[in-house]
């Protein structure tokens, strides 16, 4: 007598409808895949730099990895790209407050509005952090010599240019990975703003499989691809 089938535990359903989702409808600025076939757990980003920033050409590798009782605890971000950031470690993990748990911790200086909640999705996390790339919190830096370094050129205006020669260098040195990728890296925001329609799912995988989730998705306004964008969770730590 066969075994009844373990039931799809709530994480996997919420994570197959977001990445169905944004696979189907893709958002400006980033694109995601899984790192495994069938491994909702660990998924892997690119995020594309804004036009018109310092950031713009950039293609910028990192990985989400989720726990199981996502979406009620936050994943956590890594840059795969060797990032030089304010809020961004050495080692590529990302310090902002909508990654955060959850948790009342007055020592941290972070209101718990802040934090992470249940009703945050991958795309709020990837727009927090594009929005991240150009608005550093300098008050609690992750990397102190970037912060400083950020604080010279904004002070100057412009003219310390330190700062700004680093993160070109290192948008320039992106550009390996995206020809290896075969990906054409958007630099104008017509391109940009462009929203493609992704191939579908093998019908021949269950990975995709109608009986996990609704086909109920509220479609993104298409006017502006900056429109509507969540900036809450801007707040690092």
């Amino acid at each position: 007598m066969a075994r009844p089938m373990a039931p799809v535990p709530s994480s996997q359903k919420a994570l197959m409808l977001e990445l169905k989702g944004l696979q189907e409808e893709p958002v400006e600025g980033f694109r995601v895949t899984l790192v495994g076939e069938g491994d909702l757990y660990n998924w892997e980003v690119a995020i594309f730099g804004p036009p018109n920033t310092l950031y713009e050409g950039g293609y910028f590798k990192a990985r989400l990895k989720f726990p199981v009782d996502y979406p009620y605890s936050p994943p956590a971000f890594r840059f795969l790209t060797k990032m030089w950031h304010p809020n961004i470690y050495e080692n590529g993990d990302v310090c902002i407050s909508i990654l955060h748990p959850p948790v009342d911790d007055p020592q941290s200086g972070e209101l718990p509005s802040e934090r992470w909640n249940p009703t945050q999705n991958v795309r709020t996390i990837l727009l927090s952090v594009i929005s991240l790339l150009n608005e550093p919190n300098t008050f609690s830096p992750a990397n102190v010599d970037a912060s400083v370094m950020y604080r010279k050129w904004k002070d100057s205006k412009g003219r310390d240019k330190e700062y700004t020669d680093i993160i070109r260098k290192q948008v320039l040195s992106t550009n390996a990975d995206a020809e290896h990728d075969g990906v054409k890296v958007p630099t104008t925001l017509a391109e940009y703003c462009v929203k493609t329609k992704a191939p579908a799912p093998d019908e021949g995988s269950d990975l995709f499989y109608d009986d996990y989730y609704e086909d109920d998705e509220m479609e993104e306004d298409e006017d502006s691809c900056y429109e509507g964008q969540d900036d809450s969770g801007n707040e690092e730590s």
